[in-house]
């Protein structure tokens, strides 16, 4: 098994979930690629504790958003082994939610249609329905807009709309791919504050990828740092912050260049010589 080097201890401010545990056990994802198999993710261990929020920082390539994938069981090529609450993950179910970097909202639907399309596939009466809607829109901060559409939101409300209807089924663990990657730098970070707070309100177990490490540290109890073709996993960081947390912490600040000090470091083989990327000489 891969030894991970932990910078910090554990660090959750929150009393800990009875559900959402995900244990990954080596792990490994290939493609066929021009008739070759490419390693995409290599011995990947790790264990998430229930309502953990975990962020997933690393190169483009590293295979982030496909560990994700696997996760929520949107594909199930794999050697290892996924097991959330003991139970191994054998495809896609409605304890797993997914949260994708477009809000993916069907623009003929009003928010609330929106959100509710997530309990089609549960034999709700209507007043029950209405009340989960009508929760899942005051946990998000958008009670007002539910018979808006989604042209009329801003992106951050729009992406927030997504994010209450993934949690309309209560998943165990959400699951959340550059969920504010297509946001503006304002948007963004007022967005951070709201999706803090809904996984404080919530207490989903929320894994997260994303290729900002500021973003990852305000929002993480912890911050997986991958490394490159193939995907492993180089440190694991404790941040050991209670939630809410102030942007201005010098410890953010440290954790940050240290873990873009891993990221920026030069990749290379177990002989010690640079890894070879295409249109770069080894040496």
């Amino acid at each position: 098994m891969t030894d991970h080097r932990t910078l910090r201890g554990p660090a959750s401010a929150k009393a800990p979930a009875s559900t959402g545990a995900v244990r990954i056990s080596g792990l490994s994802k290939r493609y066929a690629m021009a008739g070759k198999a490419m390693t995409v993710l290599d011995d990947i261990n790790l264990s998430i504790r229930p309502g953990e929020f975990v962020s997933i920082v690393g190169p483009s390539g590293c295979g982030k958003s496909t560990l994700l994938r696997l996760i929520v069981g949107l594909d199930t090529d794999y050697d290892g082994e996924i097991r959330l609450d003991d139970t191994r993950v054998a495809g896609t179910g409605l304890e797993r939610g997914l949260v994708f970097q477009d809000h993916r909202l069907f623009p003929w639907m009003t928010v609330a249609k929106n959100v509710e399309v997530a309990l089609l596939n549960q034999k709700l009466p209507r007043d029950r329905r209405e009340k989960v809607i009508a929760e899942h829109l005051a946990l998000v901060g958008l009670s007002d807009f539910g018979d808006a559409y989604p042209h009329q939101l801003s992106g951050g409300m729009a992406q927030r709309a997504a994010i209450a209807r993934a949690l309309t089924n209560e998943p165990k663990v959400l699951a959340l791919d550059e969920p504010l990657g297509a946001l503006d730098a304002l948007t963004r970070v007022k967005v951070q504050a709201e999706l803090q707070r809904i996984w404080m309100e919530a207490g989903t177990t929320m894994i997260m990828v994303t290729h900002d490490v500021d973003e990852a540290l305000f929002l993480g109890d912890r911050v997986v740092v991958m490394s490159p073709r193939p995907g492993r996993i180089a440190r694991i960081v404790d941040v050991d912050l209670p939630h809410p947390r102030d942007r201005a912490s010098p410890l953010l600040h440290r954790l940050k260049d240290e873990i873009l000090a891993e990221l920026t470091r030069e990749p290379r083989g177990d002989d010690g010589t640079l890894v070879a990327f295409p249109g770069r000489p080894r040496g």
